[in-house]
């Protein structure tokens, strides 16, 4: 195994396993055991795998300054977010409020005059939703919620504020549960981390983006592992035949990783 950017996924798939039993695989295999990254490189590695839009919030979710530091400085991380993370604001239930590794002037959020929830329940085009939806702060969503019951927000402000990542999902079950509207925040890239095992495509990134979530959000990665470990363990195990298998299909597989995980072990159970 020579392709340096599929060991990474290697690497998440062989943390499943005991560390004796993977130690013998990777000899098989040929590779090193995982090196320990700097924050900064390991989230550009990240990156460049395309990640889905929820990991910026696994990454917040572990209140850590020097993770939220690397959020701050992310493209597509949002002003409010970017103010949030200089207030210190937690997001994963921490008490009280983080220290910031950030040095940074708060951005402008740019709050309509009629106020946060006024700014929601103004808008009639998916547009100006998103526009509205996007100055909502970690702490306004309980204020955006006990809106939404006394009287429901318009439909695109729903919209909008549901493929918000960091969305309370007991807000966005509020908002609707219909198949569509489940689908619509799927493909805005907003999933939890077994769903995103189970559903995404291309095993090569989405286990690579694991792998690196363990550095960069371990307790998210964990429960990835934890979906997707007993699978492993039944499928490939200690097989060094399934395991050489899974890695000759590893570059070029389309189909999801549990689909991977079974054929690599079919393959090498049948070329027996």
């Amino acid at each position: 195994m020579n392709r340096g950017n599929d060991r990474p996924a290697v690497h998440f798939l062989l943390s499943l396993i005991e560390q004796e039993d993977a130690a013998a695989v990777r000899q098989r295999l040929g590779i090193d055991e995982p090196e320990r990254l700097p924050v900064d490189i390991a989230a550009k590695w990240l990156d460049g795998l395309r990640p889905p839009r929820s990991v910026l919030l696994w990454m917040l979710e572990e209140d850590d300054p020097e993770t939220n530091r690397v959020v701050f400085h992310h493209a597509d991380t949002l002003d409010v977010t970017r103010r949030d993370i200089l207030r210190g604001v937690p997001f994963g239930g921490a008490p009280g409020l983080l220290p910031t590794a950030v040095r940074a002037e708060e951005p402008e959020v740019p709050v309509s005059p009629s106020g946060v929830v006024g700014g929601l329940r103004e808008v009639t085009r998916l547009r100006n939703a998103r526009a509205a939806a996007r100055v909502v702060g970690q702490q306004d969503w309980a204020l955006v919620a006990a809106a939404d019951l006394d009287e429901p927000l318009p439909g695109y402000a729903r919209w909008a504020l549901a493929e918000r990542a960091d969305c309370p999902n007991e807000v966005r079950a509020q908002f609707g549960s219909h198949v569509k509207f489940a689908r619509r925040v799927r493909e805005a890239g907003v999933v939890e981390p077994a769903e995103y095992v189970e559903r995404a495509k291309s095993p090569r990134q989405v286990l690579g983006v694991l792998h690196f979530g363990r550095l960069l959000f371990p307790r998210r990665a964990r429960e990835a592992a934890e979906s997707l470990a007993p699978l492993v363990r039944a499928e490939i195990g200690v097989d060094p035949d399934a395991w050489a298998v899974m890695a000759q299909l590893l570059p070029s597989f389309l189909g999801t990783v549990p689909e991977l995980v079974r054929t690599s072990g079919a393959v090498a159970h049948a070329g027996r």
